[in-house]
Formats: structure tokens, sequence, C-alpha cells
């Protein structure tokens, strides 16, 4: 077929013009995710962020979030693609019948992904560096940091989304281009009037999904402790996705085959059109409820999970540095948690302390001896090379004498009595004994232990004793004194004396305070007089940035990647409903002719979306609740324990996203009934 060059182009743009309804929305989103992978990029590689206190780890985070966005482009863009290739090959094969071949359909496939390709990718780079200084300035407001007013354009950032997302058009192309090789003129004259059977054996199918599901259900709700919980969640994200689209699949032609049952409900006007619609494609409609509910529920594990962090941040911090300046002393052995030592090196440091002007204020401080330990039964034996798979906890043991100085409380203990605290865990039994050491009666469980910075940076489960002596707790376990450390968990018992107190002093002095402290703390004369082996010595003030820049940059992260997946949420209803509204415009001619009012469709229209639009949300709320138990085990390796915060996060989520879930859904409605009207209502 000799034709001038421009044929083709021109084609291929009075095609996307005249299905402008499908084009344009598929473009906006795909300039939307070249904009938000852009402006992620941009954040992984700006030097302002770089600069900030903690931008290292930051922007290693947003590093790995860009990676996150190009895979999920991908896959999403190749789902929704395939809606446009269903509206597409009718007219593809009415030009194969008028004469054109496969190869020239090419050529006007090659067009439209040029085009596309380009008002995208241009459009979302022009709005992404446009909104990239908006950006940066967002996520240094929320780290605290300083802001700075220059514009600057990553071309990097451009280079990596034009290779991005200049290959996944081209997938997309030769996917394009395969559907319509493989496919006779027939097959494409009749791909929109091709209908589907409901999938073979869905009780089957949908009895596995619940079974999948009750699986998942039953690791979240049983989980104990934190790194349990990390290794079987994404075990239990895959059942849960999987068990999704079964039961979205199998069980919803069931469910609709018991309404085709019930006389009642079915052989009404405004119900028998559309359930016997919604089962002719139920396959399909049923994997795209499934993608809903699976991006719907991602949405919100995310943002109720970073809310939690960046709205928590301040009590994480302060669980983490209980005073303005916090000191943990390290020694050898019992010896030097004598209280003798103890005391010449609090009034050393405090002596030196004075000499800059600083008088320790609600100060408090204890002596603990710590050490890993698996639990078995009413017995801890000691860490041991090679058995790392036991269910190891850090155990820590604290005398009675600096319990009740630093609680106030008035406890007595005998001799082989101790009080225990469940830290991340619960303890059932009446007694322990330490495998080598002595047994202890447990007099009482106390309900919460003095924040420190032992609890909050270890990520197993503790057991806190607190002891008539130290000496009497550790009777027998000398062998754990003086072992090297030969893996992530100590073969040796941790001698500790802890110190906190706030100075008094503003900010900046605490700052510039600490930097002068530390050369004295760290001087290896004052570690030999005063006979302690190291020292960690920690600020608060300084530490703060820290905190701001991880949780700021995780809650910013998540939203960012909440709108992405939002985004598709969206384009997946919208097609679905025009999708579906173009399979059922035939049927409602017919209905119509027969003496359907356009009130009738209206209501028809509605009962078909409320019957199965609000499933995915339901079923998404549902994985929310079951979640919860899981998603707060894992929060605790962020030493977030607040529950009552998380879940007013998690109700907040899911209010506000079911309040935007009722907007689109008013709006595909909408454009479903114009479609199966034959135009607007106008009843």
């Amino acid at each position: 077929m000799d034709m001038k060059f421009g044929f083709y182009p021109r084609l291929a743009a009075s095609g996307m013009r005249k299905m402008r309804q499908l084009f344009l929305p598929y473009g906006l989103t795909c300039a939307g995710m070249v904009m938000m992978f852009y402006i992620i990029l941009f954040l992984a590689v700006d030097d302002s962020v770089g600069m900030a206190k903690g931008g290292y780890a930051l922007q290693q985070i947003f590093a790995l979030g860009s990676w996150v966005i190009a895979i999920f482009s991908c896959i999403f863009l190749f789902y929704t693609n395939s809606f446009l290739m269903k509206r597409r090959k009718s007219e593809f094969g009415l030009y194969h019948v008028l004469g054109m071949g496969k190869a020239q359909i090419g050529r006007i496939l090659f067009w439209e992904t040029l085009f596309t390709a380009l008002l995208s990718v241009g459009g979302g780079l022009f709005f992404g560096i446009a909104l990239s200084k908006f950006a940066q300035l967002g996520l240094i407001n929320l780290m605290q940091g300083e802001v700075t007013y220059d514009f600057d354009v990553s071309w990097l950032a451009v280079k990596r989304s034009l290779q991005v997302f200049g290959a996944i058009f081209c997938l997309l192309l030769l996917n394009s281009v395969r559907q319509i090789r493989f496919s006779s003129a027939i097959s494409l004259m009749r791909s929109q009037q091709t209908g589907e059977k409901p999938p073979k054996g869905n009780y089957l199918y949908g009895i596995l999904g619940l079974l999948l599901l009750s699986g998942a259900y039953y690791i979240a709700v049983t989980v104990q402790d934190p790194l349990t919980a990390l290794g079987n969640f994404f075990v239990a994200v895959v059942m849960v996705i999987v068990g999704t689209y079964l039961v979205m699949i199998a069980g919803s032609v069931c469910f609709l085959r018991l309404l085709q049952k019930n006389r009642r409900f079915y052989y009404r006007p405004s119900h028998f059109v559309s359930v016997s619609s919604m089962v002719y494609r139920m396959k399909r409609g049923g994997a795209g409820l499934a993608s809903i509910c699976v991006l719907a529920t991602m949405v919100l594990v995310m943002m109720a999970s970073v809310s939690c962090l960046y709205f928590g941040e301040e009590r994480l911090i302060e669980s983490r540095y209980p005073g303005d300046y916090n000191l943990t002393f390290h020694f050898s052995g019992m010896d030097g948690l004598s209280a003798e030592k103890i005391q010449t090196l609090q009034d050393t440091f405090t002596s030196r302390l004075a000499d800059r002007g600083i008088a320790p204020q609600n100060s408090f401080s204890y002596r603990n001896v710590l050490f890993y330990a698996s639990l078995e039964g009413e017995e801890a034996v000691p860490f041991q090379t090679g058995s790392v798979d036991m269910d190891y906890r850090l155990f820590v043991m604290v005398p009675l004498a600096d319990y009740n100085a630093i609680t106030g409380a008035q406890e007595t203990l005998e001799e082989g009595e101790a009080l225990l605290y469940a830290h991340r865990s619960a303890y059932r039994g009446d007694t322990i004994s330490f495998r080598q050491g002595n047994s202890f009666r447990i007099k009482k469980q106390i309900q919460r232990f003095v924040e420190n910075p032992s609890m909050g940076m270890d990520i197993l489960p503790g057991v806190f004793l607190v002891v008539p002596s130290l000496e009497e707790g550790m009777a027998g376990l000398e062998a754990l004194e003086s072992q090297p450390q030969e893996s992530l968990l100590s073969q040796s018992a941790s001698f500790n004396w802890f110190w906190y107190f706030d100075t008094g002093l503003e900010v900046d002095e605490q700052i510039t305070d600490y930097y002068e402290l530390s050369g004295v703390i760290r001087d290896p004369a004052a570690k030999e007089s005063l006979g302690y082996e190291s020292c960690l010595f920690e600020s608060q003030a300084i530490n703060r940035q820290d905190f701001y820049s991880l949780y700021g940059s995780l809650f910013y992260l998540g939203l960012l990647l909440s709108i992405v997946f939002v985004l598709a949420t969206v384009l997946i209803i919208y097609y679905k409903q025009l999708s579906e509204g173009y399979e059922d415009q035939g049927r409602f001619a017919i209905m119509q002719k027969v003496g359907m009012t356009r009130r009738e469709i209206r209501r028809t229209v509605n009962s078909q979306l409320l019957t199965v639009f609000f499933l995915p949300l339901a079923l998404a709320a549902l994985h929310l609740a079951f979640a919860f138990p899981i998603i707060r085990r894992m929060l605790l390796m962020f030493n977030m324990d607040n529950v009552p915060l998380f879940a007013a996060t998690t109700i907040i989520s899911l209010l506000v996203f079911s309040l935007f879930y009722t907007a689109v859904y008013r709006m595909t409605s909408n454009a479903y009934y114009r479609i199966v009207s034959g135009g607007a209502d106008k009843s």
C-alpha cells in the first residue's frame, strides 16, 4: 500500500482524538507517574537534601522508592494498556478487512505509542521539574532542615526518566503489535462482542482464596515479636494478594449466582439487567475489583503506618533519649558496678559538668547486666553460637535498690524472688531459672520499666528482672563475662551504668557542650582512672534531627507513593466503568426499545455499581483490620508502641480514603450512565 509520509501519523492522531475519552486519562496518568518518578529521583540526588543531617540515609530511601515507582509503572501501564487495546481492536480489524496489512497497523500503533510517550513523558518531566522545588522545600521542612531557594534541574533524573519510561513504552508497543500479529481480522472485529464464561471450578477457587486469606489473617493476629512479624509479613502479603484475586474472581461469581437464585431480588427490572450483565463478564471484572482492593490496601497500610511514625516521633525521641544528655558506661565485669565505684564515677563527672556551668536536672541512673538467652518454657539458656534460630530474648537484670530509686517504689524482695517486666512479649510463668544459674520466683509482673536506649535499639523482645542484687542475679553465670562477640547476638554479658539528665541549657548550648564533653569522656586517662571500658554519650538535641530526617522522609515517600497508587486506582476504576459501559451499551439500547425509561436505567446502573463497587473497599478495610496486629509489631522495631496513635491514624486513613473512593464512584457512575443511556441524563 503506497501512501504518503504523514498518513500514518495523521491516522494515529485522528484515532487518539476520537477516543480522547480513553487516551486523555491514560496519558495524564502516565504523565503523573513520570512526574513522581522524576521528583523522587531528584530528591535522591539533590545536594540540599544530601547535606541535611541524615541526608545520606534519606537519599538511599528515595532511591529505593524510585525503583518501586518504576516497577509499579511498568506493571500498571501494561494493565491499563490492555483496556485501550481491547477498545481499539475492532477499529484495527476494520482497517484489516479494508485491505490494510498488519505491518501498516503496526505503524499506526508505533505513532500512537510515540505520541503518547512524547506527550506524557514530556508533560511529566515539565511538571516534575516545575514542582521539584516545592517537593524539596516540603521535605526539608518536614526534616526541619535549612531551606535554600536555588532552583536546580537534575539532568541525571531527566536522563533516568527518559530511559525508564522509554523502555516501558517500547515494551508496550511490542506487546500491542504482538496482539495484532496473532489475531485474525474476524477476532479483531468481534473483540468487544466476545463474552467471557465464568471461570470453571469457581467454588474450589473461592474456597482456596478463603483459606489463603484465613491463613494470612491467622499469621497477622498470632505473631508476637517484631522479628517474626517482619519475616511473616511478606508471606502474609503474598497470601492476601493471591487470596484476594481468587475470592474476587471466583467468589463474586458464586455471589451473583446466589442472587440469581433469589427470585425476589433477581426478577426485578433494576436487578435483572445488572446481575446478568455482571455474571457475563465477572472473570475480568473480578480481577479489576481485586486490583482495586490490593491497591487500596497498600495505600491504607502505608499511610496509617508512616503517619503513626511521623506524628509520634517526639514520643519516640523521648523514649530513645530520656534526658538532654544520655550516658551509658560499659564495664568489663561485675567489679565495675559496685556502689562505691559508681558513686565515684558520678561525682567526678558531676564536678566536670559544674566546671562548664551544667547542673544535672531530673537526673536518674541505674545499673544493669544484659545478655541474650533463649527461653525454653521457664528456663533461660544463654546464647550459644550456631543456635540463632531459637527463641532468643534480651535479658536485663536490675538491682532492687536502683529500681526503687528511679521509680519511687518501695518494693521488697526475699532471696530467690524477682519482679519481671516482659517488653514486647508476654511471660506467663510463675518462676524463671537460668541454666547454670539461679532460679527466681516471680513475685509480681510490673507493667512498665523506665525507658532506656537498650529497649529502643534492640528489636528482640526483652525480659527485665528486678533482683535483690546483681550478685545474686548473676550467680552461676560467671562464664558470660569477658567472652568475645562472635555474631549479631553476644555470647558475653554487658555490664552497664545508665545515667540520664537534663541540662537546663538552650539547644545550641547543649550541642556545643556535648562536643566539648565528648572528648573528656573518651579520654583514655579518664577511662583508666575511673575504671570504665567505654562510654556511649548521646545528646537528644543532636539526634533529634536524625529522627526528623528518617520519619519525615518515610512520611513524605509514603505520601508520594500513595498518590501514585491512588492515581492507579482511579484509572482502573475509570477504565473498568468505561469498558463495561461500552459492553452494556447495546443491551441497554435494546432495553430502551422495549420500554425501559432513563429513570429505570439510572436505577439499574446504581444497582449494578452498588452491588460490587464497594466490595473492594469493604475487603480492603477487612485486610487492614487483620493487618493491624502485625503492623503494630513491626512498628515496635522503631520503638513505636503507641497503640492509640496507630489506631487513630488507621481509622483516619480509612475514613479519608472512603470519602475519596465515594467521590470516584459518583464520577465514574455518571460516565457509565452517559455511555449506556446514549447521552446525558435529561430526565
